[in-house]
């Protein structure tokens, strides 16, 4: 049986949920990120991108690039909802689903000739389907292996649809520059232009010593890419191993209560996005980072799993308890590791955690319905 997979990707994911919901931001350039100016882009719509900003851009440059850009604060929210309507789309054309993040997925279709006479179809039909439900556009690349696919995607971007055939591989991939491939980033790319090695196609032909000598371990695995092979599965549902948040802070923060204030917003962020998975975390990790740019984490693993915040809140402020706070901080994070599936149970002798659960999922409840920002403790709130 021919395996096919396809590689769904939303077109500047953030910036055209805002122009959908804003017809006045149509055809402006939008860049939606941390508004700061220590902050950094996310997304740019096509628009923003004609004057060089691109994702992971400073802020900074980005008004540099495009001074009459409109800069919106990311609302992930709502990305999560629009990405879970969908997520429900691609369920009607594949079991095999496996998200890469909000706004990209894979779908397995291998086997799916009876109800479709070609893969290109299926792809046509959920990019139309996308369109005309959730009014965003996709990208599609259809191939017969994940790394082809996605790449096909990629390069048929905005609106686009690519297919790859068996037996097109070393066409199409010869030609392209190293960076096309997985694993290749700029310093491995540098490095393999240092010896000649440009183009897919050249390190499809190289000798597997040279690579190995040049990049080491990855050199097998990068080489049967360049080639065109790769049999990694589609993994339905991955589950994440951590969930976290963290921010970023235009002024540096002084003082511990300013700190615990945005330590216990932090942790009620990480609570309600557990209990919306229906998850719970058992090791609690803290990460600061100093004005100096030094960086520290601090780490307990709780002998129950929780998803409460004033659990989660308690366990950040022990740690931060031992910190020794000598300069000004310029970014804090609380993330919960060690993942389960469930939410925090009390028992006959100790019901109190049902009771936090309860007044937990009545404040769930009010996000959900009127966004994350409604409602939260009164020392958790800027006064």
């Amino acid at each position: 049986m021919q395996r096919w997979i396809i590689h769904i990707d939303m077109d500047a994911f953030f910036a055209s949920v805002e122009q959908r919901d804003h017809p006045e931001l149509r055809g402006c350039p939008v860049i939606v990120g941390g508004v700061s100016h220590r902050g950094v882009v996310a997304t740019a719509s096509y628009e923003a991108r004609q004057f060089g900003v691109r994702s992971a851009m400073p802020i900074v440059e980005a008004r540099r690039r495009c001074p009459q850009g409109v800069f919106l604060a990311s609302d992930h929210h709502k990305y999560a909802r629009v990405s879970r309507d969908i997520h429900d789309i691609l369920q009607q054309y594949s079991p095999l689903i496996e998200p890469l993040s909000l706004d990209e997925a894979f779908l397995d279709i291998s086997g799916m000739e009876w109800l479709y006479p070609e893969p290109v179809t299926i792809a046509c039909r959920v990019k139309e389907h996308i369109l005309r439900e959730v009014n965003l556009i996709a990208s599609a690349g259809v191939a017969p292996n994940k790394f082809l696919a996605k790449l096909a995607s990629d390069m048929s971007k905005p609106n686009g649809l690519l297919l790859i055939q068996p037996g097109e591989e070393p066409s199409f991939l010869e030609p392209l520059p190293v960076g096309r491939l997985w694993g290749v980033g700029g310093v491995t790319a540098a490095v393999l232009e240092k010896y000649g090695i440009k183009t897919i196609g050249q390190v499809a032909a190289a000798e597997p010593a040279l690579l190995e000598r040049l990049i080491g371990n990855g050199a097998y695995e990068l080489q049967r890419l360049a080639r065109g092979q790769d049999d990694r599965p589609v993994v339905p549902d991955q589950e994440s191993k951590s969930v976290g948040n963290e921010e970023t802070f235009e002024i540096d923060l002084t003082g511990r209560e300013a700190i615990r204030r945005q330590l216990l917003a932090l942790s009620e962020k990480v609570g309600w996005r557990l209990r919306r998975m229906g998850r719970m975390g058992r090791t609690v990790s803290v990460k600061i980072r100093f004005a100096s740019f030094k960086t520290i984490t601090r780490s307990r693993t709780l002998p129950d799993p929780t998803c409460l915040d004033e659990v989660i809140f308690a366990t950040v402020t022990a740690l931060c308890d031992k910190v020794t706070w000598g300069e000004g901080v310029r970014l804090l994070g609380v993330t919960l590791s060690g993942l389960t599936t469930g939410q925090a149970q009390g028992s006959l002798f100790e019901p109190e955690p049902d009771k936090r659960l309860a007044i937990a999922t009545a404040v769930d409840k009010l996000k959900e319905k009127y966004g994350e920002s409604i409602v939260g403790r009164g020392n958790s709130r800027h006064t």
